[in-house]
C-alpha cells in the first residue's frame, strides 16, 4: 500500500465523477476491514477498482486534478488501516491481472497478480527462482513495494524492470536498477504508482520447482500462523537478530489487548482473535516495542505499514 500524500477530501462533485468514470467499481466509505488482511480498519472515503492501466491512468488524473489524495492498495497484506479511516481515494489493483511469457526465461506480471498465481504459472512454465515467495502472501505490487523476501533472497535480485504510473500521469518502464531497494522497502517517486514487474528466471523442471515450493511452504506453515487473520511480519528484523525471538524472550508471545494477541506460534505476528480493533493492534506493537527496547535495548522497526488517523 502507497500514498499520494494529503489532499482536500471528496465533495458531492467528485463523488459523481468518480462514479461516471468508473461505473460500478466506486464504493464510498467502505470500511477498510473488509480489505486487510487483518480484517481491521475504518471506512475509506471512495474505493475504486479499475479493470484496466486506461481506467487507473484516468483515475489518478482525476483525483491529482481534483487535489484529492490517493492510497494504492493491493490485496491488504501488511497494512493497517486505523479506526478513523482513510481520506481521499482507495486505489484498489487486484483486478490488473496480467501474466505473461515474454522472450526467453522472463516474465511480466501486473500490480494485481496474486502470489499463488504468480508461482504456480512460474512452475508450469518450468522457470525457477520465485519458490521462496511461496507463502507471502500478496500481490506482485506488494511484494514489490515491500522487497518482500526471505534472508537468503529478496524480490530485488529477481526483478530486472518496474512499469509505474507516476504523479505527473505517465507510464513508463524503467529498469530496476534506477532504483533504491531497501530491507522491505522499495524507493518509488511521490506519488507514482507500480503497475507491472518483469522478472528474469531460470528455466528447470516443474517438478523440482515444485518441490522446492512445497518445501518452502511446509516451513511457513510450521513457524507462521498462515491459517488465521494477521497482516504478516510485524515488526523488520534488527540486524543480526530476529523480532520474533525478541518478542518472546520479552515474554509477550500471547499477550492480548481486547481482540487482538501476540501469536502463541510466532511473536512477530498479531492476530485478529475475534472483533480487533486497530486500536488494539496498535497498542501490542507499541507493548514490543516498548518492551524489546526497555529489555535489549533495540529499537524494533515495523515492517506492517500503517495508514489513516493522519499517520501513515
Amino acid at each position: 500500500m502507497t500514498t499520494s500524500g494529503e489532499g482536500r477530501p471528496i465533495d458531492a462533485e467528485l463523488r459523481n465523477a468518480l462514479a461516471e468514470l468508473l461505473p460500478g467499481r466506486v464504493a464510498f466509505e467502505e470500511p477498510m476491514a473488509r480489505y486487510t488482511s487483518l480484517r481491521v480498519g475504518g471506512p475509506a472515503e471512495a474505493l475504486a477498482r479499475p479493470g484496466t492501466r486506461q481506467q487507473l491512468v484516468a483515475l489518478v488524473g482525476l483525483c491529482r486534478e481534483r487535489g484529492t489524495p490517493w492510497t494504492v492498495l493491493g490485496n491488504g497484506f501488511n497494512t493497517i488501516v486505523r479506526d478513523e479511516g482513510l481520506r481521499g481515494v482507495v486505489l484498489r489493483l487486484q483486478e490488473l491481472r496480467a501474466l505473461e511469457r515474454l522472450d526467453g526465461d522472463r516474465i511480466r506480471a501486473q500490480a494485481g497478480v496474486s502470489h499463488t498465481t504468480l508461482t504456480r504459472f512460474c512452475a508450469d512454465q518450468g522457470l525457477a527462482g520465485l519458490e521462496f515467495g511461496v507463502g507471502i502472501p500478496g500481490t506482485v505490487g506488494g511484494w514489490l513495494v515491500m522487497n518482500a523476501g526471505i534472508p537468503e533472497r529478496e524480490m530485488k535480485d529477481l526483478v530486472v524492470a518496474v512499469e509505474l504510473l507516476d504523479g505527473a500521469g505517465v507510464l513508463a518502464t524503467r529498469p530496476a536498477a534506477d532504483f533504491e531497494w531497501h530491507y522491505r522497502h522499495l524507493e518509488l517517486p511521490e506519488g507514482a504508482v507500480l503497475v507491472s514487474g518483469t522478472f528474469a528466471l531460470d528455466a528447470d523442471r516443474p517438478a523440482a520447482i515444485r518441490e522446492r515450493m512445497r518445501e518452502h511452504l511446509e516451513r511457513r506453515r510450521r513457524t507462521q500462523p498462515l491459517t488465521e487473520p494477521s497482516c504478516g511480519s510485524v515488526f523488520k528484523n534488527p540486524p543480526g537478530e530476529r523480532a520474533g525471538r525478541l518478542i518472546e524472550a520479552a515474554g509477550l508471545k500471547g499477550s492480548r489487548a481486547g481482540g487482538a494477541e501476540i501469536s502463541t506460534l510466532h511473536a512477530n505476528f498479531i492476530v485478529n482473535r475475534g472483533e480487533a480493533s486497530s486500536a488494539d493492534v496498535l497498542k501490542l506493537i507499541e507493548r514490543a516495542r516498548s518492551a524489546v527496547a526497555e529489555r535489549f535495548g533495540i529499537e524494533l522497526e515495523t515492517e506492517v505499514r500503517i495508514f489513516g488517523g493522519g499517520a501513515s
